[in-house]
């Protein structure tokens, strides 16, 4: 048998096959079109901004468990105020145990544990995932996004403390207290917490700009609000012990707690909250007036400056 007949495909295959063609490269048509639609502008993206992170300070649009202290912490707010409320009522008493002004002060902790956690939620997350230069892109500018978020956290404070105040007045109406006299102090309140709110905003929002760290801003914020007040009012009760009751006034310019008390003793006329009920002078109550607008206007051009630096 010959070697043609023992491999027959010998003869018809060649000894190496060419090798293959590369593939021609083709464009894909994926439907990317441009966008002609109306154009919504900054306002538009302002307002989105706003609205998200007012939510976002509720845990709304979020995971259940976001949800949880927000909530726990707003019924903790508001519980008391129905106490009082029901009180009131059904013993027939003449006023309500506390000032619409100074129910914020009795739950300052409550307030500035909602404040720790809803302001790094607002500021540091974005940091820590670089979605910040996506805002300056376009059309958002940077005094867009810290308005926004300055608005939103002021919002969601004044919505957490005016609530309570709220229910003290529609408590205050069941029980057939003055109508008048009532009413402006509900005004009052309301003017309180909104200060109040704006001042508590601009104090946490800036702390927490400071790190993309939620824990690191959460405890900044925390030790800011806590400690000057625990150290102004250790100094006001040793002023007073040292019969020296004309330092008290000028010492609780030192907290943002206390700053807030005198305000509404001095200005809105509210009950003292300072060791022996000092009463404040006009010079004092000025100084209260002119550092709360400092620290508002100053903790917004601090944020300002903040998020101008383009490495953000």
């Amino acid at each position: 048998m010959s070697p043609e007949t023992r491999n027959p495909t010998s003869a018809s295959t060649p000894a190496s096959a060419p090798a293959s063609a590369p593939a021609a490269d083709v464009i894909h048509n994926i439907g990317y079109r441009h966008y002609d639609g109306p154009r919504l502008g900054r306002a538009y993206a302002r307002r989105s901004l706003f609205v998200h992170s007012l939510r976002g300070a509720y845990g709304l649009g979020r995971t259940a468990k976001s949800k949880v202290l927000p909530m726990i912490l707003a019924a903790s707010m508001a519980f008391p105020a129905l106490i009082m409320v029901a009180v009131t009522v059904v013993t027939g008493a003449g006023e309500l145990p506390v000032a619409y002004t100074e129910y914020a002060l009795f739950l300052q902790p409550v307030v500035g544990i909602f404040v720790a956690a809803a302001a790094p939620q607002a500021v540091s997350l974005d940091l820590r995932f670089k979605t910040t230069p996506l805002y300056f892109s376009r059309p958002i500018e940077r005094r867009d996004y810290v308005s926004a978020k300055y608005a939103a956290l002021t919002a969601a404070l004044f919505v957490f403390t005016a609530t309570p105040v709220l229910l003290l007045y529609v408590g205050a109406l069941l029980a057939k207290l003055d109508f008048t006299d009532q009413t402006l102090g509900f005004a009052k309140g309301l003017l309180f917490s909104a200060l109040f709110a704006a001042l508590h905003a601009g104090i946490g929002l800036f702390l927490a700009a400071l790190t993309p760290r939620r824990g690191f801003g959460i405890a900044t914020v925390i030790a800011v609000l806590t400690i000057p007040y625990m150290l102004v009012s250790a100094l006001q009760g040793t002023a007073y012990g040292q019969n020296a009751p004309e330092l008290i006034g000028w010492l609780g310019l030192g907290s943002p707690g206390t700053l807030m008390a005198g305000f509404q003793q001095a200005v809105l006329g509210g009950p003292s909250a300072f060791p022996g009920a000092v009463d404040l002078t006009a010079a004092e109550g000025t100084g209260y007036v002119l550092l709360i607008a400092v620290l508002i206007a100053g903790t917004y051009a601090l944020l300002l400056r903040r998020y101008r630096k383009a490495g953000l």
